[in-house]
């Protein structure tokens, strides 16, 4: 479950265009000529048609319906897509922080009338072959989506959403599981002490140990103050503990009725199909009701207005840790051709290395990135624009301030260059045709605000349109642009400058001011009310711990999954002595690149550098392109220019692993020459010698790893954890994890010399990287240009340096020693990440199916058990990959107790306190990880950068039909049993007095 209840990183124009995984082109199609029979005012299973809209450009037909008792709305789109989508969103506006809507979502999916057991969600994650199951919340809207391309699993899931919404149980035992309670540190202790617990209180402590999301929350409460937009929809910790169960069934009452709420069907199941489940067995036994959710516009302001925050101070940074941020409120996002006018203006501010933004305050190098938020954002019903700075001194904010007034004042004087709007619009038309994993899914997310208020998504979807209105505008109206940028930025009054500042005390404030709330709770309990505690503690452990039918519950059978896998056909060539793959596949008329250079010529002390070369490589010029022309024109001609460390282990040898770096691109056929053409000045004439914008990349590129410390702790965890076990999981933490970070931070924090010392390496590195010698190669295209495209990409490795060389790409490393270490990374949060890894087989092992089973089993029937639900954390999991199998937990309120829930988990392993019906619902878990969609982009990518033939993907599929419980016992016993094989642990999270006395334990400190 998810909480997205403040506004969203920047998002752009072409998000909203992100096409599907299908590649057809536009035509007539069963699916979509059975609903244009339908005309406006035609009724079908207590449904009226409102009207139908043909979306070219997406492939779709729309038909737009509301429910005649109810009033519910219902938006269909037909597709040829086998990857259906459903989702019903309801409006949900709190108006105090205590995280009602938040809680809520989560406590409606613990249990309904007709599916009354612990936690139906995620018992259904082992019962489903979903491709996406969640719920999520927002400042102004709670939504509960997923998607499958199995009809049954699909009819089982939508029936299980339905009745969680409509009929949930809302017990008080739940209530008090997944938002907050007074309990006992040891619910079966009267006299250890009574402490805050809750899934959703210690999931928002985690947030708002994060600095970028305290910023984000501080411009939406203070730029829209005024009604809900003022409040914290996910729940600001301080204020949860006032939340009553009683207040909790209020809302669910006011707001989940189908009168406020709003569905989405999408892809080849026919529309009459859904209308007539979601009619007959839910809407048909309500009525419509009055009630009103709307959100009433922000009064606007008659002069600009400022804040200043705190935030915890990060002790692995500089001493600039200073954000400040312009934010105005513009339009009503209903407005269609008006936000999509916004959208562009907001885009071209700030996108890329030619915007007026990114050249007036990043490349001034006072900062280390954009603020939080910088961009254009349309979640809530009025839009909003941001722009400034992070990682500035303090002494800089009014410079940034007038940097940001000067540059609106540029731009409604010189307008935009027109070679930034072309390449926006291309942007725009070829992530219409680029195709992603869950087209429907991203479609009814990216419009769910438009539609919350009322807007009509179908016009928002009609993409053409609104450019070639914007483009008859401009013809009309040369200015057209530079006057929206006067009106909203330099005449626009609602104008809010944040500025936020690191405070050292900042955490230990938190800490104290729930420790002072906890005594005040505390203090007025009666003995009655402490026997309450004592008593709810002890019953709500119990319900934790029975052992509970599910049969009530739907289920797709092992016997109803394929078992033969979908084969991706490619094909290996040799072109001019290099090794190609080639996947002739429907790609909608796009052409997709990868390449792969390798490492192995590099030295070790430059590999450590390798991801900072990668995030720079295609961004400081090439060839006759200056950094800003070679921008512009790879937004001109592609869909970006990317390179990325590459470490992968081998399938099947031990301490084996593939080691390099990966560029990737993809374009429209007709500029696929022009692509070939910037890589070629990438990889022949490379410029490495700009030293300011070297400098400007490294701050970014450091403050964004810094950034994503809070939101993937647990990542970093067990990546750490992974280091000591094998070759590749050591390099892999020297390029992803704490390791490349502190190194960064290394490079950003000397002086300015010590910098430019680095562009040395960089050069070095690309002498090893940038030529045709250990190169190899995969090109997709459609089969009708397959060979012009083969033509093309010859030409263009033959022109790059360096001779073709044919060798074993692989590095096998017989010296490894493996290292057991208990490692803790103290930082300045209120909650843990913990990580635990154990060296295991490699993928075509016989054990390794095994594993991965195990792997579900453990985390369904006792990980989520013992840490979410008994310990409060927001996660936890088990993965097995590379041959190590891992264990973490996320935003956890425990560190030494979860590791001994890990041990307690490979007990119950090995005593097998499972049964066969649980062994198969984890391979249901497995199958729904593995039959994910492939796009035609990425068809044969397993096979390019994993060695993994078909066969192998076969042979394991085989494999993983066949394993029984029996198996799972003897791989615990084999593998995660104490003192039968290596094993690591690490973790992020405050100081802790038990590690420290522990002589075992690493620390090291921020």
């Amino acid at each position: 479950m998810l909480h997205i209840s403040r506004l969203t990183h920047r998002k752009t124009v072409s998000s909203l265009a992100s096409s599907s995984r299908l590649l057809r082109r536009w035509k007539s199609s069963s699916v979509q000529d059975a609903v244009r029979s339908l005309k406006d005012g035609d009724r079908i299973h207590g449904y009226t048609v409102k009207r139908l809209v043909e979306i070219p450009e997406l492939m779709t037909t729309g038909v737009s319906l509301e429910h005649d008792k109810t009033g519910a709305q219902h938006c269909h789109y037909a597709r040829e897509d086998s990857n259906n989508t459903f989702s019903v969103m309801f409006r949900t506006t709190p108006m105090d922080d205590t995280g009602v809507p938040h809680i809520l979502e989560h406590t409606t999916l613990c249990g309904s009338q007709k599916y009354p057991v612990r936690d139906p969600f995620f018992k259904m994650i082992n019962r489903t072959l979903a491709t996406f199951m969640n719920a999520m919340t927002a400042s102004d809207w709670t939504v509960y989506p997923f998607s499958t391309q199995n009809q049954k699993d699909y009819e089982n899931l939508m029936s299980v959403y339905l009745d969680a919404v409509f009929y949930p149980q809302l017990r008080e035992l739940d209530f008090s599981q997944e938002g907050w309670r007074l309990e006992h540190e040891d619910p079966n202790n009267s006299e250890s002490p009574i402490i805050f617990k809750g899934v959703v209180y210690n999931e928002m402590k985690g947030v708002f140990s994060d600095s970028v999301n305290l910023f984000m929350q501080a411009v939406q409460n203070k730029l829209l103050p005024d009604h809900t937009y003022g409040v914290v929809s996910g729940g600001d910790p301080p204020a949860i503990t006032d939340l009553t169960w009683k207040q909790l069934k209020e809302f669910h009452h006011s707001h989940y009725h189908p009168t406020n709420s709003k569905f989405v069907t999408y892809g080849d199941i026919p529309l009459e199909r859904h209308l007539e489940l979601i009619n007959n067995n839910y809407l048909e036994k309500f009525d419509r009701i009055n009630i009103d959710t709307r959100v009433p516009l922000q009064p606007r302001w008659s002069e600009p207005r400022t804040a200043h925050i705190t935030c915890p101070h990060d002790p692995t940074g500089t001493e600039k840790q200073t954000t400040v941020s312009a934010n105005f409120l513009l339009s009503e996002i209903t407005d269609i051709f008006e936000s999509f006018t916004m959208n562009i203006i907001c885009t071209l501010l700030t996108d890329g290395e030619t915007s007026p933004f990114y050249q007036a305050l990043l490349e001034a190098n006072i900062g280390s990135d954009y603020a939080p938020l910088t961009g254009y954002q349309d979640i809530m019903k009025e839009a909003v624009f941001c722009v400034g700075l992070r990682g500035i001194h303090s002494d800089d904010v009014n410079k940034v301030k007038d940097i940001i007034s000067v540059t609106f004042d540029k731009v409604i004087s010189e307008g935009f260059d027109q070679k930034n709007i072309d390449a926006l619009l291309h942007r725009i038309e070829l992530a219409l045709k680029h195709q992603t994993g869950n087209f429907g899914l991203n479609m009814a997310l990216n419009m769910a605000s438009v539609w919350n208020h009322d807007g009509d998504p179908m016009v928002a979807l009609q993409i053409n349109n609104q450019i070639s209105q914007l483009r008859q505008t401009l013809a009309d109206n040369p200015t057209f642009l530079q006057d929206k940028v006067k009106q909203y930025f330099k005449d626009n009054k609602h104008c809010l400058v944040v500025t936020m500042e690191p405070d050292k005390d900042y955490e230990e404030g938190r800490n104290k001011e729930e420790a002072e709330r906890l005594e005040r709770h505390v203090s007025q309990l009666t003995a009655a009310d402490r026997k309450i505690i004592l008593d709810t503690g002890k019953e709500l452990l119990a319900n934790q711990m029975a052992v509970e039918d599910v049969n009530c519950l739907p289920t797709i059978h092992l016997d109803e999954i394929e078992r033969k896998i979908k084969s991706e056909p490619v094909e290996a060539i040799n072109l001019g002595g290099i090794s190609v793959q080639k996947c002739a596949a429907p790609t909608n008329g796009v052409s997709y690149l990868r390449m792969i250079s390798n490492l192995a010529s590099v030295s070790d002390d430059l590999k450590p550098y390798v991801p900072l070369f990668c995030n720079v490589i295609t961004k400081m010029g090439a060839g006759a392109h200056d950094y800003k022309s070679l921008s512009q024109d790879i937004d001109l001609y592609t869909g970006g220019l990317s390179a990325g460390v590459h470490v992968k282990a081998h399938h099947t040898e031990d301490k084996t692993y593939e080691q390099g770096v990966t560029f990737s691109s993809y374009c429209l056929d007709r500029n696929l020459d022009r692509m070939l053409g910037l890589w070629t000045d990438v990889f022949s004439r490379p410029d490495l010698k700009d030293n300011d914008r070297f400098l400007t990349l490294v701050n970014m590129t450091a403050a964004e790893m810094s950034s994503s410390v809070v939101s993937r702790g647990h990542s970093f965890a067990i990546s750490h954890s992974r280091a000591g076990l094998t070759p590749a999981g050591f390099l892999q933490e020297q390029f992803e994890g704490l390791t490349q970070l502190e190194l960064l931070n290394g490079i950003v924090g000397g002086e300015p010399e010590s910098v430019f010392k680095v562009i040395n390496k960089m050069e070095q590195i690309s002498k090893c990287l940038l030529n045709k010698s250990n190169l190899r190669v995969a090109v997709n295209a459609m089969p009708e240009s397959m060979d012009a495209t083969l033509k093309s990409v010859e030409g263009f490795l033959s022109s790059l340096p360096g001779d073709a060389v044919v060798s074993n790409y692989l590095t096998k490393d017989t010296d490894y020693k493996v290292k057991e270490t208990q490692t803790q990374f103290e930082r300045p949060f209120s909650v843990n990440y913990m990580g635990k890894s154990f060296l295991t087989v490699p993928y075509t092992h016989e054990d390794f199916p095994r594993l991965r089973v195990l792997a579900k089993l453990m985390w369904a029937k006792f990980l989520h058990r013992e840490i979410r639900e008994k310990g409060g954390a927001y996660g936890s999991g088990a993965v097995c990959s590379d041959g190590v199998f891992s264990l973490f937990s996320y935003r956890d309120p425990n560190s030494l107790k979860t590791l001994e829930v890990f041990d307690e988990a490979v007990k119950w392993l090995c005593r097998g306190d499972y049964t066969h019906n649980d062994v198969d619902e984890a391979k249901l878990s497995v199958f729904q990880e593995s039959d994910k969609p492939v796009t035609p982009g990425n068809s044969g990518m397993m096979l390019f950068t994993n060695g993994v033939t078909d066969e192998m993907r076969q042979t394991m599929r085989d494999q993983l039909f066949q394993v029984t419980k029996k198996d799972i016992t003897s791989v615990a016993l084999r593998y995660l049993k104490k003192g039968e094989r290596s094993n690591a642990v690490s973790f992020l999270g405050p100081a802790n007095q038990k590690v420290q006395e522990d002589q075992k334990w690493k620390i090291i400190k921020s």
